[in-house]
């Protein structure tokens, strides 16, 4: 009996599936018409007025998709509903057009589905300005190294308080191919002790200007204060990564505009109680962001952290991690911090200085997932592993196919 080699083919994007066809020797007409049909997408919208919903049900059910709904919303009983739009991309594509000349705030709505979109296409290369210096985001995942220069850090605590020691090692990550330097000055391990923003800049100010002399890659500092940040950027500081996303200190979006820098906004909230986690996170997402591009900032100048070990517990943190890909919705770079924490520790019952293997997964998972940079404390064993990663994920599937 002959057989025809039947298998899957795994396409993620419309790239993809635009170069699987045209291996099969498809017309290149009828690839753009029908590379869409082969992705599938499920788009979540919350809390939609009832209106709304029923007239993406019946769009999307007029292009061939389907939406699925809260059950009560078919019998009025219900003033709102999420709602989860089930299609190829074709279909939602089609619903786009349908929808961008429809009132109620459909409009919106057409508008947000069409970046989105896009947003989850692979990102091309494109140049993150920092201050006289530039990265380049999409061609390969960036490696940030961490430099404590705390005597209580959760990680390496007083091993580079001494400011000799903190040069040494911060040039050490250079040499191993680190991108980024990221100095924190405050310890923000769980039940931390904070300190004064003095205090913070004492330890800070001699590190930075010496490393600012001495280094050629930018210079991030960790930071939620604003009036640290202003010196930092003062002295010459090129990005500003904000544990608390721009919501701790009313006048850190302030700072940030003002200088034009990148800055990093990480999620964060105490506790760990959640109604929707992802739903939860992506709106204190939302807000900072438009906290920065209320004072200037946009694209690729807004650097979006999950907030690994932040607000969650070990079982949230894992559900984040395997869901990391989610974030891309939200249409900015992404930095996964993930190094040593607790997440791997007790997942694998290792000590802090047990956990590298742990850490290089989940950098490999970030590299997946699509992050632009992962941040960490072993910058060599990382950058040979997202290197690896990216060798494999950055390429396209099929790129080496050889016939007609």
């Amino acid at each position: 009996m002959k057989t025809y080699g039947i298998r899957w083919v795994t396409l993620d994007n419309l790239e993809e599936a635009k170069l699987a066809l045209t291996q099969i020797g498809s017309d290149p007409g009828g690839i753009a018409h029908m590379a869409g049909k082969s992705l599938g997408r499920a788009i979540k919208l919350e809390q939609v007025p009832l209106r709304v919903a029923h007239i993406l049900k019946q769009e999307m059910l007029s292009v061939g998709g389907d939406a699925a709904v809260h059950r009560n919303v078919i019998v009025n009983k219900i003033e709102a509903t999420d709602v989860m739009l089930l299609g190829t991309v074709r279909q939602l594509v089609q619903l786009v057009s349908k929808l961008l000349s429809q009132p109620f705030g459909l409009k919106e709505i057409g508008y947000d589905l069409k970046q989105l979109l896009a947003d989850l296409e692979p990102s091309k290369t494109r140049i993150l300005k920092c201050r006289g210096t530039e990265l380049k985001l999409g061609q390969r995942t960036l490696v940030m190294g961490i430099l404590n220069v705390t005597p209580d850090s959760f990680s390496d605590g007083g091993r580079y308080f001494d400011i000799e020691d903190a040069i040494t090692q911060a040039k050490l990550m250079v040499e191993e191919g680190v991108d980024i330097l990221d100095i924190g000055a405050e310890s923000t391990r769980p039940q931390h002790e904070g300190v004064s923003s003095e205090e913070e800049w004492r330890r800070l100010e001699p590190v930075l200007k010496t490393l600012l002399e001495q280094v050629k890659i930018p210079v991030s500092i960790d930071t939620y204060k604003a009036s640290v940040a202003a010196k930092a950027l003062e002295a010459g500081a090129h990005i500003i990564n904000d544990i608390w996303g721009l919501q701790r200190d009313p006048d850190m979006a302030k700072v940030v505009g003002e200088y034009q820098v990148p800055v990093i906004v990480m999620h964060n909230q105490e506790g760990t109680n959640y109604h929707h986690l992802m739903g939860e996170m992506l709106t204190f997402l939302r807000k900072s962001i438009e906290l920065a591009e209320a004072h200037g900032l946009s694209g690729d100048q807004i650097i979006l952290d999950p907030g690994i070990g932040f607000g969650k517990t070990t079982e949230q943190n894992l559900e984040v991690m395997a869901r990391m890909a989610e974030f891309r919705t939200l249409g900015h770079p992404l930095l996964l911090g993930t190094s040593r924490k607790s997440m791997i520790g007790n997942t694998l019952n290792l000590t802090v200085d047990e956990r590298l293997e742990g850490t290089l997964a989940t950098s490999v998972l970030g590299v997946v997932a699509g992050v632009d940079i992962i941040r960490v404390h072993d910058v060599q064993a990382n950058c040979r592993a997202v290197q690896m990663a990216d060798a494999i994920v950055r390429g396209q599937r099929g790129a080496h196919y050889i016939g007609a």
